[in-house]
């Protein structure tokens, strides 16, 4: 467990928050330029390519995850922090540096791999990190602190498919990197003064093992990853691919999922006194349920019925990562410290599945993204399960 850190500067509490939009933005770029990537006049990647692209980002994100909790116990949350910031700013400057060699593939795809190999390193030292600062920074109401940290981190997802349009539209869609790149630097030189710390580490007591609760909440952020996923990198090349939208309207496609992620994340961190965080946790997976139900019924070239089942999607994703993390940390006292750290590794797995999961079913089984879709009620139904169950035990 961790004791609570000495109150935070502003200036601390401004890194830590503001980190989660820019790690947001970062996250998202690479999904939100999934209709470059899988363009023949840009990249030309097919969708097992596209998909591979997010395998290192997963490998990397969960290693450092795993990782971050011994690394900020021995050197500190804020060289953690910093070094994640960093690694953004080298994902985003390979990314920038691929664009020129999209004549080469043989080459454009090597630096993609790695570029997406430091955005899982930033995603996986960061996230943690601020999530645990966070809760340390306001220890009486940490759960609707993760849920506001949470938001911002969803304001910066739904700002990357935005931004992509504007900069589509303006010619140069690589201005997205340029700008998450001088954010990330933006953000090192800011916090570089600053103490940024998740409080004084105490013994957690690993000779015990993990707690039981442990598998229920790693096969519930397992499951989530998968969800999320599907609509977080899969709405554009569904939109545009198989439905025959518009590349605009496949950007605000994943815009509007992005959107109501952090539009719900604020609904229900505001309305906590009258619609308790238990109630919510479990409602949540079956709005994630029924968009699923909905997704692979989207008629052709007609964007606002994807645009609605893809606000839906959001909806139901909005709060379940920063409470699952929340009721973990309640739940399993033990490894709270970690506890953070284990389940977004858990969530980066299924991230990955899902991520790279769609091109080998759709070459090898001959599926449609549609009834991908329509497959993926079932981890939905078991979240449901899942979240039903700790929901419960946090009451």
């Amino acid at each position: 467990m961790q004791t609570p850190a000495s109150s935070p500067s502003r200036a601390a509490v401004g890194a830590v928050f503001g980190a989660g939009v820019v790690q947001g933005i970062a996250l998202v770029t690479f999904p939100a330029a999934g209709a470059i990537f899988t363009s023949p006049q840009h990249y030309g990647l097919t969708s097992t390519q596209y998909g591979a692209l997010f395998i290192p980002q997963a490998i990397l994100a969960i290693a450092s995850s795993l990782a971050g909790p011994k690394l900020a116990a021995k050197l500190g949350a804020k060289t953690v922090f910093l070094c994640g910031m960093a690694a953004n700013l080298v994902s985003m400057g390979l990314l920038i540096a691929s664009q020129f060699l999209t004549g080469n593939p043989s080459l454009a795809y090597p630096v993609l791999l790695v570029a997406t190999s430091f955005m899982g390193l930033a995603f996986g030292l960061t996230v943690p990190v601020i999530n645990t600062c966070a809760a340390a920074f306001f220890p009486k109401t940490a759960d609707r602190a993760l849920l506001a940290l949470n938001t911002l981190l969803g304001l910066g997802t739904a700002l990357a498919p935005a931004f992509v349009a504007v900069f589509v539209g303006l010619g140069f869609w690589w201005g997205l990197p340029v700008l998450v790149a001088a954010l990330s630097a933006g953000l090192l030189v800011f916090s570089l003064p600053l103490a940024i710390s998740a409080g004084a580490p105490s013994a957690e007591k690993s000779s015990a093992g993990l707690p039981a609760a442990f598998p229920a909440f790693a096969a519930a952020a397992l499951l989530y990853g998968i969800c999320e996923t599907m609509n977080g990198n899969w709405a554009s090349i569904l939109m545009s691919t198989t439905l025959g939208n518009t590349p605009a309207a496949s950007s605000l496609a994943l815009t509007v999922f992005w959107g109501t992620v952090t539009g719900g994340r604020l609904l229900f961190a505001s309305i906590d006194r009258w619609f308790p965080e238990d109630r919510v946790f479990r409602i949540l997976p079956l709005v994630i349920l029924a968009s699923f139900c909905l997704t692979p019924l989207l008629p052709a070239k007609s964007p606002l019925p994807g645009l609605a089942a893809f606000a839906l999607a959001g909806l139901g994703c909005s709060a379940m990562l920063p409470l699952l993390i929340s009721f973990g940390q309640k739940q399993m006292p033990a490894i709270a410290a970690s506890a953070a750290g284990l389940l977004i590794a858990f969530y980066q797995l299924g991230y990955g599945l899902a991520a790279f999961g769609v091109g080998p079913l759709e070459s090898l089984l001959k599926l449609q993204l549609p009834h991908i879709y329509a497959a993926t009620a079932l981890p939905a139904i078991g979240l449901a399960v899942l979240a039903f169950s700790l929901a419960r035990r946090q009451g």
